[in-house]
C-alpha cells in the first residue's frame, strides 16, 4: 500500500495518536474512510465511462470497416429463413413435376406411349421370389401321380403340377371311375 511497510505504518499511527489525540482519532479515521470510498466510487465510474467510450469506438471502427468492405450491410440478405424457404419450394416444385409426369404416364395407354431408345420396355431385373424346398412327403408325389395317370397316356404329356392341384384332379377321376 503506497510503498509503506508495516513498521513505517506503525510509526505513522503512533505519531497520529500523539498529534491528534485518542479522542479525535476514531472520528478522523471514519471521515477518512468515507472520503476514500467516495474517491474509489468516482474512479470506478470514470473508468467505466472510459471503457464504454473505448468499446463504442471499437464498434464504430468495426462497423465502418464492414460497411466499406461490403458496400453497406444488408441484413435482409443474411436471413437464413429465405434460403431455406427457397430450397423447400424448389423441392416441392420438383416433387409436383415428378408426380405430374407419373400421372401422365399412368393415364396414357401403353400402345400410345412407346418406350424411348434409352428406356427399356421391361425392368432390368424381375423381382425374385424365394421358393421353399418341397417337404419330404411330397417327394413321392410324382410316383403317386404316375399311378393315377392311365398307362395309355405318355408321361411326357403330363404337365408338372403342384401337389394341391394334383389332389384336386384325383377327386374327379376317382368319381368318374367309381
Amino acid at each position: 500500500m503506497f510503498g509503506i511497510d508495516s513498521p513505517e505504518l506503525l510509526v505513522i499511527l503512533v505519531v497520529a495518536l500523539v498529534v491528534i489525540g485518542p479522542k479525535e482519532l476514531p472520528a478522523l479515521l471514519k471521515t477518512w474512510g468515507k472520503w476514500m470510498a467516495t474517491m474509489r466510487g468516482m474512479a470506478s465510474e470514470f473508468r467505466g465511462h472510459v471503457d464504454e467510450m473505448v468499446r463504442q469506438s471499437e464498434l464504430d471502427q468495426v462497423k465502418k470497416h464492414l460497411e466499406s468492405s461490403t458496400g453497406g450491410l444488408d441484413f435482409k440478405s443474411l436471413d437464413p429463413t429465405k434460403e431455406m424457404r427457397s430450397i423447400i419450394q424448389e423441392g416441392v416444385a420438383e416433387g409436383e413435376k415428378a408426380l405430374a409426369d407419373a400421372k401422365t404416364s399412368l393415364d396414357t395407354p401403353p400402345s400410345d406411349n412407346p418406350p424411348a431408345d434409352n428406356q427399356l420396355a421391361e425392368p432390368d431385373s424381375a423381382p425374385q421370389i424365394a421358393v421353399d424346398p418341397a417337404p419330404e412327403s411330397l417327394a413321392a408325389a410324382p410316383e403317386a401321380l404316375a399311378a393315377v395317370v392311365s398307362p395309355t397316356e405318355p408321361e411326357a404329356a403330363v404337365p408338372p403340377e403342384t401337389p394341391a392341384a394334383a389332389s384336386r384332379e384325383d377327386k374327379p377321376k376317382a368319381a368318374a371311375a367309381g
